[in-house]
């Protein structure tokens, strides 16, 4: 969908962005309503087919308008190298030299999606304070815009393909000049024809139409790597493409016959491309040999940066699911397909890991069918580890009787994945019309079918190491917190976004008599399973301390003579609290743990201080000073873990002062409630670096219990 910015006011407010920045592209992105996803929505300047690894792009991926919207900042590359070093699966799909920003569009309270413009190559490698302004600027106009539209449909986000607004001319003429223009371009020596952004041919000269040997008729509306054999070579597509993103004029020599050379020297702008034509030596420029008899004519330049990108892209992948989103979201657009389902054999049976465009009857049709039972491409690929290729209706009807109308497909590319030999699962492309597979598509197809089975693998293993960490990290926290009388408690676990899902944070509230409790908090070194098995054990020696009796002091010494003979290398940090309610009081003890936090009834919050001993498991005769403070009714105590307050480049002690505003500022709720509140910021940080514990106690309004 294209034109010009007409009385829409978010097309002028892109299209005044971009002039105003000076950029030579723009594009917007908006987020999604129903899932964190960024939609491409409106663009200008460069071709959509070039966009298209990134019409839909993950809120948590590492792609410059994602990391713009996540993290609220602008984000800049001056150039192709520091891409490459920055977000090196952007730069490998789009290898051209270029400066990028990609600037979060915000109302200060919501996200509504991120604002990205390019500009030309040799732009210098600092945005100036002028570009920087009027982005920012874009940004402030378009947020109102953005926040009165709906997000899905209408307007501002169509339903598919995004819309391609058109810059304005660069001046209109009357008919006499237009044909001065024509009678010119025929005079100049060799041929002239223009390109718009598209790649389509809009004019052709007569010299030009001899030159290509094609008639013009044939020419116009149509892709000169399309209509003509002889520039099939990628090489040629992949000029254009360099010349529209980099704005810089660039050339290239081809061989039409045997002997026959021509130059195409190309001129870019916010429009198209102008093409100059001559015959050549071919001893200057880029050379694209003339194609040999039965030679395989090589895959679109487009195809090949999808396939760099998707390579890219599943270097990163770390989950099964993670890896199905990028062959949906990469493959199927990089080859026109409708739909695609990836199976895995597991048991014996087939096990769906993932669809797109697929009816779910068709989908439950073959779920958990045994394989010795299904007739189906999936499980015959799965049996004999060839590809096979089906184009049409008819075929996949003679081989597999009724799938055609159960799927509402009608040609399918079947790609068994195989590692090491064996087979690890099905993936299969599907298209709603009869299609072609030429003989480098299915090479092309097959060796990504190998790609993804390396990543679905490696995928398929970490999520099991990753559910057994889960498993076990559950197993070693308390499943339920007991209920005290005149408390409310309640507790939070959130693991490290780095390497295993498991670590040594850990809370527990031991009841210890009808009016008095214990809250626990603590920090093992590490995030493997050696520190959670350590975790284990300290909370184990913990409660069997505090259920003895002992002092508050007493229960960490205790536990700190256990480490140290234990020697196990790995350092605790534990804070324990001791809280009566029947004398509205709390004796606190810290074993180098990051302070508490106290809410009066009053609302004032402040940051208890607790003498910090040594950390459990350095010195064996370690002693613990314990500090009382007043516990009134409708108190709140919060003890957490550095993980949720440690972030790189900020002084530990504002961060916990910080946490201290929040608290304080947060409205009355419960502690349930109250705790997510604190974890929110935490939930958004998709690169948790530390694990984080949470508990949040409060005193029951009214509640007194006499002493027995």
């Amino acid at each position: 969908m294209s034109g010009g910015a007409g009385s829409d006011p978010v097309d002028r407010a892109l299209l005044r962005t971009m002039r105003t920045s000076g950029a030579s592209a723009v594009g917007l992105y908006v987020l999604a309503a129903d899932e964190p996803v960024l939609l491409l929505t409106v663009m200008s300047g460069v071709p959509a087919r070039l966009l298209e690894p990134w019409r839909r792009v993950a809120l948590a991926a590492p792609i410059p308008v994602a990391v713009a919207s996540r993290r609220q900042r602008l984000v800049w590359a001056g150039g192709h190298q520091q891409l490459a070093r920055d977000f090196p699966r952007t730069a490998v799909a789009v290898p051209y030299d270029f400066a990028l920003a990609a600037a979060p569009i915000s109302d200060g309270n919501e996200s509504r999606g991120s604002l990205l413009l390019l500009w030309p190559s040799g732009h210098p490698p600092q945005l100036s304070a002028a570009e920087r302004e009027a982005t920012e600027a874009g940004c402030r106009l378009l947020a109102p815009l953005l926040g009165t539209a709906p997000r899905v449909g209408g307007p501002v986000v169509p339903a598919g393909v995004p819309r391609v607004l058109s810059p304005a001319p660069a001046r209109t003429v009357d008919l006499p000049e237009a044909l001065a223009a024509v009678d010119y371009a025929e005079r100049l020596p060799g041929g002239c024809c223009a390109l718009d952004l598209e790649g389509r041919i809009t004019m052709v000269t007569t010299g030009a139409a001899e030159l290509l040997g094609e008639e013009a008729s044939r020419l116009l509306g149509a892709r000169p790597w399309e209509v003509l054999g002889w520039l099939c070579d990628p090489v040629f597509e992949d000029r254009y493409r360099a010349a529209v993103v980099s704005r810089r004029p660039t050339s290239f020599t081809a061989g039409r016959a045997p002997g026959r050379w021509l130059t195409f020297r190309l001129f870019p702008d916010g429009r198209g491309l102008s093409v100059w034509i001559t015959p050549s030596d071919k001893e200057h420029g880029t050379v694209a040999p003339l194609p040999g008899e039965g030679e395989v004519v090589p895959v679109r330049a487009g195809q090949i940066y999808h396939v760099l990108h998707l390579a890219a892209a599943l270097t990163e992948a770390v989950g099964v699911q993670d890896v199905v989103d990028l062959v949906a979201d990469q493959i199927v657009p990089a080859f026109g397909a409708q739909g695609v389902i990836v199976y895995a054999a597991e048991g014996g049976r087939l096990r769906t890991l993932g669809h797109r465009g697929y009816p779910a009857a068709a989908v439950a049709a073959f779920e958990g069918v045994a394989l010795g039972a299904a007739n189906s491409p999936a499980v015959h690929a799965l049996a004999t580890g060839e590809p096979s290729f089906y184009s049409d209706p008819e075929e996949i009807e003679r081989d597999y009787p009724g799938l055609p109308h159960l799927t509402g497909k009608a040609a399918r590319a079947v790609l068994p994945l195989i590692v090491s030999g064996r087979a690890v699962g099905c993936c299969i492309l599907s298209y709603t019309r009869p299609r072609v597979f030429t003989p480098e598509e299915r090479q092309v197809l097959t060796s990504l079918a190998g790609l993804i089975a390396q990543a679905l693998d490696r995928a398929r293993l970490y999520d099991t190491k990753q559910q057994l960490a889960h498993d076990l990290q559950a197993g070693l926290l308390p499943h339920r917190l007991p209920a005290v009388p005149g408390l409310a408690v309640a507790a939070r676990y959130l693991p490290s976004t780095r390497g295993m899902d498991i670590g040594g944070d850990f809370y527990d509230l031991i009841r210890l008599d009808e009016g008095s409790a214990a809250a626990v908090i603590g920090d093992v070194q590490g995030h493997n399973a050696a520190a959670a098995a350590l975790m284990g054990q300290v909370r184990t020696a913990v409660h069997a301390h505090a259920a003895a009796g002992a002092s508050p002091g007493e229960v960490l010494a205790r536990t700190n003579r256990l480490l140290t003979d234990l020697d196990p290398g790995l350092f605790t940090s534990c804070l324990y609290v001791h809280i009566d309610v029947r004398t509205q009081r709390a004796c606190l003890a810290s074993a180098g743990h990051p302070p508490p936090l106290l809410r009066r009834p009053d609302g004032h919050a402040t940051v208890l201080d607790v003498p910090p001993g040594l950390l459990l498991g350095i010195e064996p005769d370690a002693r613990y000073p314990a500090t009382e403070i007043e516990l009134p009714p409708e108190s709140v105590l919060a003890l957490y873990t550095d993980g949720l307050v440690e972030t790189p480049g900020v002084d530990l002690e504002r961060a916990v002062a910080h946490l201290a505003e929040r608290l304080e500022s947060a409205p009355a709720l419960g502690p349930e409630r109250l705790a997510d509140v604190l974890l929110e910021n935490r939930h958004a940080d998709v690169d948790r670096l530390d694990d984080v514990a949470l508990m949040v106690v409060s005193t029951e309004p009214g509640r007194r219990i006499a002493p027995g």
